[in-house]
């Protein structure tokens, strides 16, 4: 992808706002910053290249516990952050990008010369306009029972869903069982007892070979799954993600073995 970079004056990695999501695993957006900075160092032309994030969020990163390890990163390697920034328009003839600070409303133009943009992302029309859907458009559902709030017989899960976390498929991989268990009790006239805390992981490629393993719930508290500080770049964590996920999802999850 970077084979024929040879000079790069200035870069912006951003993602505008998400369209109705409440909660978002948006730090799948910042990896092109993580792999692209890593590919301008090997090309050689790190030095003539400026790295900015630009992102509406308030904040880095969704769970305050893994903060401060994804900005030592980012200083260690000399890229930028700036928060509280939505992108409102292009200009790809003049390579001109507009921003516009979500609190007072002042714009600034940034210069690029590459640019990577994640597009505005919500519900599918068909959920969207349903009856199912909430205002904003997602399946609405309680978020511990995972049963619809207005229809009894209905449960939702997954991206589709109106659930407050991150919509990954660890996530789902933990909300299949409770649908499981509480559909069941239902059908036999029981309380629906069995609840979802709310766990995601998002696994946050930070280069190749490295990765931080973020594993949290809707308190946005730590939830981690192996006895190591998972904040740290580890290689371990990236063979996991790289070989050992797929094959879990390909020949565990879709077949209801994992």
């Amino acid at each position: 992808m970077y084979s024929d970079v040879t000079e790069v004056s200035s870069e912006v990695v951003l993602r505008p706002r998400l369209e109705g999501v409440n909660v978002g695993d948006w730090i799948g957006f910042k990896h092109i910053m993580y792999l692209a900075e890593e590919a301008f160092r090997v090309h050689g032309v790190r030095d003539k290249s400026r790295v900015v994030f630009m992102n509406a969020k308030p904040t880095l990163f969704t769970a305050p516990y893994y903060i401060p390890a994804l900005e030592r990163v980012i200083k260690s390697r000399g890229m930028e952050v700036q928060l509280g920034q939505e992108l409102v328009a292009l200009r790809p003839d003049a390579r001109e990008a507009v921003f516009r600070d979500v609190k007072t409303g002042t714009e600034q133009v940034m210069r690029y010369d590459m640019i990577h943009v994640t597009p505005p992302l919500g519900p599918p029309d068909f959920v969207r306009t349903g009856p199912l859907a909430n205002a904003d458009g997602w399946v609405e559902v309680d978020k511990f029972s995972l049963q619809h709030v207005r229809f009894p017989e209905v449960f939702g899960l997954g991206d589709a869903s109106n659930l407050p976390t991150s919509k990954t498929g660890a996530a789902i991989r933990k909300q299949a069982p409770v649908v499981v268990e509480n559909l069941l009790a239902l059908r036999a006239g029981q309380p629906l007892t069995t609840q979802y805390d709310g766990y995601t992981s998002c696994p946050v490629v930070t280069g190749r070979g490295k990765l931080i393993m973020a594993e949290f719930n809707y308190a946005k508290e730590p939830v981690e799954t192996f006895p190591v500080d998972q904040r740290a770049e580890r290689f371990s964590m990236y063979a996991l993600k790289a070989y050992m996920l797929p094959r879990l999802y390909w020949h565990g999850m879709l077949r209801g073995r994992a």
